[in-house]
């Protein structure tokens, strides 16, 4: 993160209007909501576990069991219950 200087992106009026509440301190602005990526989103993480909670859907729609699924994708049994339930 880079730090910039109020004097040098603000206006003039806003500037002043914000040495009312903080003077010479450090302010972190965040990202407006429209612009923030959601979890995962950028690291592909959420894809990567979309794609497994399909697979897992797909395997329990063919036949396996709640613990085969468990041993198969190292998880406890409630969370491919879980998985399988939301999918649905």
């Amino acid at each position: 993160m880079q730090y910039k200087n109020a004097k040098e992106v603000l206006p003039p009026s806003l500037l002043k209007e914000m040495q009312e509440y903080i003077q010479g301190d450090l302010i972190y602005i965040p990202k407006a909501n429209e612009k923030r990526m959601g979890w995962g989103e950028a690291s592909g993480s959420k894809a990567l576990i979309t794609k497994r909670n399909k697979e897992i859907l797909q395997l329990y729609t063919n036949g396996k069991s709640f613990e085969e699924l468990g041993q198969q994708f190292h998880l406890s049994i409630d969370s491919i219950r879980k998985i399988i339930y939301k999918m649905r």
